[in-house]
Formats: C-alpha cells, sequence, structure tokens
C-alpha cells in the first residue's frame, strides 16, 4: 500500500470506526503482522519485513522516498488492512494462506549478512522465504516442502521492485550476503575474552546501522517505518560514534558530513536531501550530537553565527519529544566542552563548564542525583545522566551521574529500562538501557585504572546485566526493538532502531575494548 502523506484522514486510522480494516491477529508471543522486525539493504533501496515475512516498508533509501508505506497511525490503531504491502502467501488445501495463519513462524539473518529469513511450519509442510536488497531491486528465494509460495502485492510500483526465485533474485541475495560478509571483515574486532553472544550482538548492529545509512549521503534512518524513517541529529551522531568506534572512519564521515550540513535550528529531524521535516520544532541536544560526530569523525565541530550566543537548549524538547523545557539531556549535550566554552556564560554569569559541573548540579540534582527538570525534583530521575559520562563528558557530574545510573539499574524489567521515572508507562526502551551499560562501562575502566576494583567490578556488572536485558529484549533475528512489551518482551514499535544499535556497539566495545 503507497500513502501519499498528508492523505490518509485521522477518521481511517482511528480504530473507532466498525467499518475500518482490522490488522490480523498475530501467532501467541509474536508481534503483529504489518510491524516491521527487520531490515534489509546496504545503504541503497532499503525493506523492513515483519516477522511473518511481509514486506511492509520499502524505500529508495534508507531516509528516502517510500515505495511501500505502511502508516504508523494504523499500526498503532490496529487498522492495517490484510493486503498491505507484499504477502507471501502459500496454498495449503486448496486455500492462499498468509504465513501469520501458520502453525510457527521463526525470523532470523543469514549469519554475517543482512539477508532475512522467515521460515513457517504449516503442519508437516513448510515454506522458507530470503529477502536481500540490492541494485536499486528486492530480491527474494523461497523453498518448501508441498505449499507453493505466491505473493500479494498491493502497489505494481512497488512489485516490479521484487524479484522472486530467478536468476535476478539469486544474483540480488548472493550478492548482498558477499558484499555484507566483506565489509563486516573490515570491522575492528572485539578484544579479547568477548563471549560469542557480545560478538553476534556486535555484528548484529554494524549490519543494521549499515543497512540504515545512506551509502553515498551518509543520511541515517532511525528506523525502517513511516514516521521514523527520518534523521535525528541524535540517532545520526550516536552512529557515527558507533562506526568510528568500530573502524569505519568513511561511514562516520559520511555521517557527520551531513550533520555538519543541516540547519540544526529548523526542526528536529530531516529528510535524506537534508530539507527539515514539518511537524516538530528544533530540539535542544541536536549541536551536541554533531559536535560529538564531527570529533569521532576527525571532523572540525560546527560554529554557531555568534560566539557569544550560547548553544540552544532551554525551552526545547529533548529525547522524550515532549513539551519544551529545560532538559538535563540537553544541558549536557549544549555544555560539553567543545560546544560550550568560557565565553558562553549560561550560568549565573559563569560558563557551564565551571569547576565541578556546578552549572548543571545546581539546577538538576535531587539528593545527590540527577532529575530530568531543572529545578523539579519530582520530575524523576533520567537516565540521560549517563551521558554526563559518555559521550559528553563533565567530570565533575560523574559521581551523581553512577549513583543515577544505579538507581534506575536497580529498578530494570527483565528487557531494561524505561527513559526515567517520569516516564509514562512501563515499557522498557532499549536506547537508554544500552547508553547506561556504555556510560557504566566507561566508569568502570575509568575506576580500574585509579585503583578503585571493588567500584570498578560494580559498575562492570550492571552494565553486563543491562546487556543482558537488551539481549532478552531484541528479536529472536538479533534487531533491536525501540521499545518492548514490559511483561512479554515483545516488539512494541519501530524494529529495529538505529540509535539502540548504535549505542550496542559502543556499550560492547567499552567491555572489550
Amino acid at each position: 500500500m503507497t500513502i501519499a502523506a498528508g492523505v490518509l484522514a485521522v477518521a481511517l486510522v482511528s480504530g473507532g470506526n466498525g467499518a475500518d480494516p482490522r490488522t490480523p491477529a498475530g501467532l501467541p508471543g509474536m508481534a503483529p503482522p504489518f510491524l516491521g522486525t527487520a531490515v534489509v539493504g546496504g545503504g541503497g533501496l532499503s525493506a523492513a519485513i515483519d516477522s511473518y515475512g511481509d514486506v511492509v516498508d520499502l524505500r529508495t533509501a534508507p531516509a528516502g522516498r517510500a515505495l511501500i508505506e505502511n502508516p504508523a497511525a494504523r499500526q498503532a490503531a490496529g487498522t492495517v488492512p490484510a493486503a498491505t504491502g507484499i504477502v507471501p502467501r502459500v496454498r495449503i488445501d486448496g486455500r492462499d494462506l498468509p504465513l501469520w495463519r501458520a502453525d510457527s513462524v521463526r525470523q532470523s539473518y543469514r549469519p554475517g549478512t543482512e539477508v532475512a529469513i522467515v521460515a513457517a511450519r504449516f503442519g508437516p509442510a513448510w515454506v522458507r522465504i530470503a529477502y536481500a536488497a540490492g541494485g536499486g531491486r528486492l530480491g527474494c528465494l523461497t523453498r518448501s516442502t508441498g505449499p507453493r509460495v505466491s505473493f500479494a502485492i498491493a502497489d505494481p510500483a512497488a512489485g516490479a521492485r521484487l524479484r522472486c526465485d530467478d536468476a535476478a533474485a539469486r544474483s540480488i541475495v548472493h550478492g548482498a550476503a558477499a558484499g555484507d560478509r566483506r565489509w563486516l571483515s573490515s570491522a575492528r574486532p572485539l578484544g579479547p575474552g568477548a563471549p560469542a553472544w557480545a560478538g553476534a550482538l556486535y555484528e548484529r548492529s554494524l549490519l543494521t546501522l549499515r543497512a540504515l545509512t545512506g551509502r553515498r549521503s551518509g543520511a541515517v534512518a532511525a528506523g525502517a517505518r513511516d514516521g521514523w524513517a527520518y534523521v535525528w541529529p541524535r540517532d545520526a551522531g550516536a552512529a557515527a560514534l558507533a562506526f568510528a568506534a568500530a573502524g569505519y572512519r568513511g561511514e562516520a564521515r559520511r555521517v557527520a558530513h551531513f550533520l555538519l550540513g543541516l540547519d540544526l535550528d529548523a526542526a528536529a529531524r530531516f529528510h535524506a536531501d537534508g530539507a527539515p521535516v514539518a511537524g516538530r520544532g528544533a530540539q535542544g541536544d541536536a549541536l551536541g550530537w554533531a559536535v560529538a560526530a564531527a570529533g569521532a569523525a576527525g571532523l572540525p565541530a560546527p560554529t554557531r553565527p555568534s560566539a557569544d550566543a550560547p548553544a540552544p537548549w532551554r525551552d526545547r524538547p529533548d529525547y522524550q519529544e515532549g513539551t519544551p523545557g529545560p532538559y538535563l539531556a540537553n544541558a549536557l549535550a549544549a555544555t560539553a566542552p567543545e560546544v560550550d566554552g568560557p565565553q558562553v556564560r549560561l550560568y549565573g554569569g559563569k560558563s557551564a563548564r565551571q569547576p565541578g559541573g556546578q552549572g548543571i548540579w545546581n539546577e538538576f540534582e535531587a539528593q545527590g542525583r540527577l532529575v530530568r527538570r531543572a529545578g523539579d525534583a519530582g520530575s524523576g530521575l533520567d537516565s540521560a545522566a549517563a551521558w554526563a559520562v559518555r559521550p559528553f563528558p563533565h567530570p565533575g557530574l560523574f559521581a551523581a551521574a553512577r549513583r543515577t545510573m544505579l538507581a534506575l539499574a536497580a529498578q530494570r524489567t527483565r528487557f531494561g529500562i524505561a527513559p526515567g521515572e517520569g516516564w509514562p508507562g512501563t515499557d522498557p526502551w532499549s536506547a537508554p538501557t544500552a547508553w547506561t551499560a556504555w556510560s557504566l562501562a566507561a566508569l568502570s575502566a575509568r575506576e580500574r585504572r585509579t585503583g578503585a576494583v571493588q567500584a570498578a567490578r560494580r559498575d562492570r556488572r550492571v552494565a553486563l546485566a543491562l546487556l543482558g536485558a537488551l539481549r532478552r529484549a531484541a528479536t529472536p533475528a538479533g534487531a533491536l526493538p525501540e521499545r518492548v512489551d514490559a511483561a512479554t518482551g515483545i516488539p512494541a514499535s519501530t524494529t529495529p532502531l538505529a540509535w539502540s544499535h548504535a549505542f550496542a556497539v559502543l556499550a560492547l566495545r567499552r567491555l572489550w575494548p
């Protein structure tokens, strides 16, 4: 289904009209159909595949024009038509059935590649579908015993990009697998002692970042989904840090170049050509992430029009994207050393970099920890306190950040932590879980160097526990959802999320340098 932006009326996705279509029911313990749970691509044509082998999002580039666009509003309302996108069907007892009608389905990736595989069982019969993207086309190869695989294609323009079970399809799939393995072989490996699970998460995260990053433009899509297939400076900045940490200097430079070309005051998110996306105002951490990306890539940091103008962060939304305000995450990003210098007097006529991090401490401290909103202890502890360690180090705040992170980690579910104590709902989010693990791992390494062995062991132990939660939140294929159901671990939002995989790379590299 191809939907032009803005033409879908709210009434059609509300779910309140009995005439609205209903999203088909998924199998027990699995995400519903039409929520992407895997992404294929190598920086060109990209596709999101749901748990049942349906192609639910198809784009000319990760943050590019949609060929299949499955509105997130419909997904949330449960009103996705059963004919959306490209739906594989198998013939069983004279009926053409989608894979969400199978007895069981499992999704995986071919090892070391972005070739997504879905295997389904219908009684004694089974079917296996492999997808990959390359050369501007989507290729699929099928195998089965008994059932014949066909495809229901809602839009001819999208269907024209699909090649299946012919010489072209084999070339696409095999070529993509070979290219993925060549690219992955250039990664800086994890250090001695890294367990197999860490290596698997590391490789999957790097391949996911590659799939969501424009090969030529360096534009990093937050996810392969309507509403997420844009560039947020924070997601892209973290991806640049992860690429650099893994030894991909060229990829890091392309991402940083893209960020440095944006008008960061124009919007919260951007199209693949750098144009701002309407609907959300600029956010207070954008400049900090662009500066961090530039530093990781070895490029000059962006400059403000006036050295006397502070980096704008007050009265702007933060990473939680709610109402504007004076938020901790934005303060940390805007007062990083490269962003805020002594000439920028944000706090009482003094630089925000005054000794001990007193500027931020005075506004955000509550009982020795850091809360989300300045002067509001009731706003709750904020997981963004981790940013005071990495990637925006404020050494004077390390102790407060540690106390905050340990307190939030103590409240974790089996699948991770929420963004903060003030977050509505209980669903854990993978990005805060991963960035907290990264910063605790960095503190552990620092403590070990200074001889604080007990503290180093404690912080490393908690970092590993958070990565254990992150592994449980991952799909069977290894993709990290933006958030999962707190009770079941079933993906509840965009899967995979670039931001989460970037922090996973950074945490793993810090734990096993």
